[in-house]
C-alpha cells in the first residue's frame, strides 16, 4: 500500500513560499516517499521538536508526523536548513 502525503496549512504557505525549482524538488522527495516511505529511514528530530520526523532535500528540511496506521504523512514544516530549527512553532 503506498503512503499518502498530507499538509497542513503551515507547511502550504511554506511551499507555496519556495522558489519554483525548489518547490519542484520537495514535491518529487514527497512522491518518492508515497511510494517508498516505509523503506525510508526515519529520523527523528530533538527537544523542542521531538514530536516530528525530517526528510532531507539538499539544504532543505521536512519535518512531518506519521499516521502510521493509515499511512499518511502530515507535513507541518518546510524550510531551510540555517532557519528551520530556528523557527517557532506555532
Amino acid at each position: 500500500m503506498r503512503w499518502s502525503v498530507e499538509f497542513d496549512e503551515r507547511a502550504r504557505r511554506d511551499l507555496a513560499a519556495l522558489d519554483p525549482s525548489i518547490r519542484r524538488r520537495i514535491l518529487d522527495k514527497l512522491d518518492w516517499f508515497e511510494l517508498y516511505g516505509a523503506k525510508e529511514t526515519l529520523v527523528p528530530l530533538h527537544g523542542e521538536w521531538r514530536e516530528f520526523l525530517k526528510l532531507r532535500v539538499g539544504d532543505w528540511r521536512i519535518a512531518y508526523t506519521l499516521d502510521v496506521a493509515h499511512q499518511i504523512m502530515i507535513v507541518h514544516y518546510i524550510d531551510h536548513r540555517s532557519r528551520m530549527y530556528k523557527r517557532r512553532r506555532s
